[in-house]
């Protein structure tokens, strides 16, 4: 599986992936009981246990996947213009992320115009769209 990412997400994919661990081998222990007829017993109980963490596991996916969409960092930035009557320096929010090896810088908008959430939001936008989700 993929790192975990450092957002809500990625924390709840990684407490969803130690739950279904912790099941499986729960399940394992199940079915190797030395005695063969409480291990025939719990057989049941033990593919419960399985059935669980795999339905943990695909979960603990589909929050990666938003944990993926999360990570995003929002800054301002500043911009410096020459006008004729001298540079002036402009602030604008940029969004950055990681896509495979290198660091894609995005221009998001005017901090006039937009909040800091409503910049969060466009740059995960822009970020589904960049990742074709």
């Amino acid at each position: 599986m993929k790192s975990i990412h450092r957002t809500t997400s990625g924390w709840k994919a990684k407490e969803l992936r130690d739950v279904a661990h912790e099941l499986r081998r729960h399940a394992q222990s199940l079915r190797d009981m030395p005695n063969r007829a409480v291990a025939t017993m719990m057989e049941g109980k033990a593919l419960e246990a399985l059935e669980e963490a795999e339905r943990l596991k695909e979960e603990a996916l589909e929050a990666m996947e938003k944990a993926r969409l999360e990570a995003v960092t929002v800054y301002l930035g500043q911009v410096e213009k020459i006008t004729a009557k001298g540079p002036k320096t402009y602030e604008y929010y940029f969004a950055s992320w990681k896509m495979g090896g290198k660091v894609v810088n995005k221009y998001i908008g005017s901090p006039r115009k937009m909040t800091r959430e409503a910049a969060t939001a466009k740059a995960r936008k822009l970020k589904a769209e960049a990742l074709g989700l």
